[in-house]
């Protein structure tokens, strides 16, 4: 656990489901083009609240990172293992997200380097890959800054609303 100016970074876990759940509506209702997932995707299941609580419970291969100020969860990143024996050495960084208002202010990167502390220690990992929209610099430099760089783009990677989105693919060797 990390802690500075009111800010702790920990692993969530299944007990932290409402607040994660309260994040990933508001993540993809403000930036709908930075999700596989829709924000009408998300409210269609029934079973959300026990759904996010097994989603949340961590395990070597599946963590969720969030930081808190105070009790408020404002930012979120899941590390993903491969299953496949040929895979092990990757994992990949998804569901990154900040709200808005804590953009700007070093939490982001703060929460992804502990996420890569705890990667470091995994036996095997090697790399961790992530896709980007390539028009979303904040991110892209960020990722930058933290040692990932871009290995290509793929175009029209996600069509929303009519509207294609490039995604770049990034990679950190550990």
């Amino acid at each position: 656990m990390d802690q500075t100016h009111d800010l702790t970074i920990r692993i969530l876990q299944p007990e932290d489901a409402e607040s994660y759940i309260a994040l990933r509506l508001e993540a993809l209702q403000q930036n709908p083009e930075a999700f596989l997932t829709t924000y009408e995707e998300m409210r269609q299941d029934p079973n959300m609240l026990e759904t996010w609580r097994a989603r949340l419970k961590p395990t070597a291969d599946l963590f969720t990172v969030g930081t808190f100020m105070g009790r408020s969860l404002i930012g979120v990143a899941t590390l993903r293992r491969e299953s496949h024996l040929k895979l092990r050495h990757k994992a990949s960084l998804v569901g990154v997200y900040f709200t808005p208002a804590q953009r700007g202010r070093g939490s982001a990167k703060m929460l992804i380097s502990h996420l890569i502390e705890i990667a470091r220690k995994q036996e095997g990992l090697e790399q961790i890959h992530l896709t980007v929209a390539s028009d979303n610099l904040p991110a892209v430099s960020l990722y930058a800054a933290l040692g990932f760089t871009r290995f290509g783009t793929e175009k029209n990677a996600l069509k929303y609303d009519g509207v294609y989105q490039d995604e770049d693919y990034m990679t950190l060797f550990l």
